[in-house]
């Protein structure tokens, strides 16, 4: 049902992609965004807002046609025993890795005229597009669609402002068969802090219950939260995302990241992640991983 109900986004998304937006408007993501304010990126001020059904990007979009691995999960395992496989596969070290992320607000101006409500798709991918005995299978696929509701506010803070509000109902998952399935639904909240060139966002979540676990204590290794650190210095762009358990030292995982210019609009990209999670089916695998290519859209 909820591969379903992911295809079903897939299928909204591209609509509303053809009927709304030229694709030369879709991919002109100019150099100056990443200079663009966290309020306009959610259009929180009346001067920013565009209306409805507009689509853009939401989390980064990369490619990154290299990506090294300490240790590749050659054979996942879960704490649910339906869940382990039982074969090893001999995944190679190096892989490729993308994600394409796009958001669109459905409805403006609810609650005091102030609160929007938009519908968020990410999808990631890592493609062993190196490995010839294994024809260059798709390793994971991750899907992540969820509705946000953003609330603006204006709370001053150390220099800068808290600048929203909200929570979102999330759903993620492989879209895999057994033993490898993996899937989970949260509840996450937010909280958005601008000052001058820094953006931090705060997302503490709550797992919702799932009669057929598939990936039983993932909060006790992936977090129960997770924080989001960006800074902007002219065309350069440093960010990092942070999860970890509130209960315990062990477990989570922090990935850096560094955008660069390299010719007009082309930006270069190095990700280092070092952490449990970096999929999900890497949710109880640790590892590092260091990865080198090209950023479209960044926080």
């Amino acid at each position: 049902m909820m591969i379903t109900f992911t295809r079903i986004l897939i299928c909204f998304l591209l609509m509303v992609m053809f009927s709304n937006l030229q694709a030369q408007q879709l991919f002109q993501l100019s150099d100056d965004y990443i200079v663009k304010t966290y309020s306009e990126r959610w259009e929180l001020d009346s001067v920013y807002q565009q209306g409805t059904f507009r689509l853009m990007s939401y989390k980064p979009i990369y490619l990154a046609p290299v990506r090294w691995s300490s240790k590749p999960n050659d054979k996942p395992t879960s704490d649910n025993p339906d869940f382990s496989s039982t074969t090893s596969f001999p995944y190679n070290n190096i892989e490729a890795k993308f994600q394409v992320s796009f958001k669109t607000k459905l409805v403006q101006g609810i609650f005091w005229g102030k609160g929007d409500i938009w519908l968020g798709y990410t999808q990631k991918a890592h493609w062993q597009v190196f490995n010839t005995g294994l024809s260059r299978v798709f390793r994971e696929l991750n899907y992540e669609p969820e509705i946000v509701f953003k609330y603006p506010v204006r709370w001053k803070f150390f220099g800068g402002q808290f600048r929203s509000v909200g929570l979102s109902f999330n759903h993620q998952s492989n879209g895999r068969d057994l033993p490898n399935s993996r899937s989970w639904n949260r509840i996450i909240f937010h909280m958005g802090y601008q000052n001058d060139d820094w953006i931090i966002t705060l997302n503490p979540w709550i797992r919702l219950e799932d009669e057929e676990d598939e990936n039983p204590n993932i909060g006790k290794y992936i977090g129960n939260a997770e924080i989001n650190v960006a800074y902007n210095y002219h065309r350069h762009q440093f960010y990092s995302i942070i999860t970890h358990p509130f209960n315990q030292i062990k477990g989570g995982s922090i990935q850096l990241n560094y955008v660069f210019p390299l010719k007009g609009h082309l930006r270069g990209h190095v990700q280092l992640f070092e952490g449990y999670g970096e999929t999900l089916i890497d949710y109880n695998f640790r590892q590092t991983t260091l990865g080198f290519g090209i950023s479209f859209a960044d926080w």
